[in-house]
């Protein structure tokens, strides 16, 4: 076999790899923006969502100060509904009766106690709560201002 055809089979399988990686890169590509999409497609869905029949909206801040290497566990009933970094809040709906609310810190280092709160929900209700420290431990505070709010 000469010298040339040698090379000659040699970039010609050269070829066919950047042919075969270009095709990955695009389908990769392809795959990502598929995903994005859905995952927006879902974000969106459930912020438009309608509010259950029956309900009550809660929302659960936290306050500015909570820190910055901690993540607060929202609790409803004992079922944790979500955990949640700085800058980030817990908003949900329940069905009308009586619900206990649950705020603790993720690690807890220090050994905070959770705060607390059992309410009785009204259907068409917003209930805000912020979630602070006060004597080293996690609570609740009522917001103030809150109002009935029709379809939310």
């Amino acid at each position: 076999m000469s010298d040339g055809h040698h090379r000659r089979r040699t970039n010609e399988r050269f070829r066919h790899m950047k042919k075969y990686s270009s095709i990955i890169h695009i389908f990769s590509l392809a795959c990502a923006c598929l995903i994005l999409v859905a995952c927006e497609t879902t974000q969106q869905s459930a912020a438009t969502a309608p509010p259950p029949p029956n309900s009550a909206r809660l929302v659960v801040d936290r306050v500015a100060n909570f820190g910055s290497n901690m993540s607060l566990v929202v609790s409803v009933d004992g079922k944790d509904v979500g955990s949640f970094t700085e800058g980030r809040h817990y908003s949900g709906y329940l069905p009308a009766g009586q619900h206990t609310i649950t705020a603790r810190v993720d690690p807890n280092m220090t050994g905070a106690r959770p705060g607390r709160k059992t309410i009785t929900v009204q259907a068409g209700q917003t209930y805000s709560y912020t979630a602070g420290w006060s004597g080293g431990n996690v609570v609740l505070m009522r917001n103030q201002g809150q109002t009935v709010q029709p379809g939310f």
